[in-house]
């Protein structure tokens, strides 16, 4: 099973929306797109946070290396 990529989510949702958007939505796919919509942005904060931490962790680590010399 492939991995979902952050890109790979946004586009997903970006074409959601547009669905969402449209004159012909169907009405009857709306709670679907709405969920799928959701568990989308979940994993968008998710893999954000986790790459903030990630970067934060690395940039702690440079300044250790540098307060040491």
């Amino acid at each position: 099973m492939e991995e979902r990529t952050y890109k790979d989510a946004v586009m997903e949702l970006e074409t959601i929306v547009r669905k969402m958007e449209s004159d012909n939505c169907d009405i009857d796919q709306l709670s679907a797109y709405t969920s799928k919509a959701l568990e989308l942005l979940k994993f968008c904060k998710e893999r954000l946070f986790k790459t903030n931490e990630e970067v934060e962790k690395c940039l702690e680590e440079l300044r250790q290396t540098l307060g040491d010399e």
